[in-house]
């Protein structure tokens, strides 16, 4: 063997022994046991496996696989979740439990071989462990008795009411609620009808020249109101247009109030005399313009003429209710 081959054996076989050297150390630190929580139950009885692995925090431990039974008189009930604990005083170690719940039907003493985890590649055993399950001890000095007859258990009607108590409610009420239904309805209050008495519809161009009129008395202008005055002189004629030509007025500006009147049968001079009022109220409401006493006399002389030649001449009938009766 050559300088160069016998350098390479060498290394190799260190490095190997080093990996298997780790691996035995790394198994070192695992810890692994198996304990019963009661060593000695009852025929039938159950109780709990615990199979522990002590290991560092980072260490991956194969638990054993368990099946429906451990031995053939040991058999496994169910299985839990493994419980994983921190070390307190060192936090790179954890304590992992896996619990089984057990039971045997075989009286006697069974021992349960020992269980196998793998870690790292390496295997870690228990130590066996053993069970005792115990008979039933039956007193043969008493003597045997027959089997009892069944009790008779006496119904009653109160034992009846108490176990249909809800449906006897429930009944009562409803027959409470038709009863009522009956005395409602027989007793019920006729009503009479409603008399309807026709009124004349007071015109739009009537209550347009009496709020003009009261307007003219109350004498806003004159006291320094000339805004309130255009305010509610223009309200009065919004109100007399919506009602006459059945148009839309609060909404609109004067412009396209105007344009609504276009197709409606207005004289040119009475078309003329609404803008010029209008437009004299927009002036004073929005640009503070301050008219001199005639313009104001002239705005409200203007509306009164111009409800009157506007006025409608055929009046609708309007009918509201009155006392009771038939007409």
């Amino acid at each position: 063997m050559s300088k160069i081959k016998r350098l390479f054996f060498n290394y190799t076989l260190l490095v190997v022994v080093l990996i298997c050297g780790l691996k035995s150390a790394s198994a070192q630190n695992i810890q692994v046991d198996a304990r019963l929580q009661d060593y000695t139950i009852k025929i039938g009885d159950q109780t709990k496996l615990f199979l522990v692995s002590v290991q560092p925090a980072k260490a991956h431990v194969d638990f054993p696989k368990l099946g429906d039974t451990i031995t053939k008189t040991v058999q496994v009930v169910s299985s839990n979740k493994r419980d994983t604990v921190v070390d307190q005083k060192n936090k790179d170690l954890i304590t992992v439990t896996q619990s089984y719940v057990i039971t045997s039907f075989d009286a006697g003493v069974h021992t349960m071989p020992a269980f196998t985890f793998i870690a790292g590649g390496n295997t870690l055993k228990t130590g066996e462990l053993t069970i005792q399950v115990q008979t039933v001890k039956i007193d043969t000095t008493k003597s045997i008795y027959d089997i009892k007859k069944p009790l008779i258990v006496t119904y009653t009607f109160f034992n009846w009411l108490r176990d249909h108590w809800v449906w006897i409610v429930g009944g009562l009420i409803l027959i409470g609620l038709i009863i009522g239904l009956i005395y409602y309805l027989r007793h019920k209050p006729k009503t009479e009808p409603v008399v309807r008495i026709s009124k004349p519809l007071i015109p739009p161009h009537t209550v347009a020249i009496e709020k003009l009129r009261a307007l003219q008395a109350k004498k806003l202008w004159q006291q320094d109101q000339v805004k309130l005055y255009y305010i509610e002189l223009t309200d009065i004629l919004r109100e007399y247009l919506e009602k006459r030509y059945d148009i839309k007025t609060y909404e609109k500006t004067t412009d396209e109030i105007i344009e609504s009147l276009r197709s409606r049968e207005i004289a040119g001079d009475n078309r003329t005399n609404l803008q010029r009022i209008l437009g004299m109220a927009d002036l004073v409401k929005f640009a503070k313009e301050k008219p001199v006493p005639a313009e104001n006399e002239e705005c409200i002389e203007k509306a009164l003429q111009f409800v009157q030649k506007t006025q409608q001449t055929n009046q609708p009938k309007e009918f509201e209710g009155g006392a009771h009766g038939t007409v």
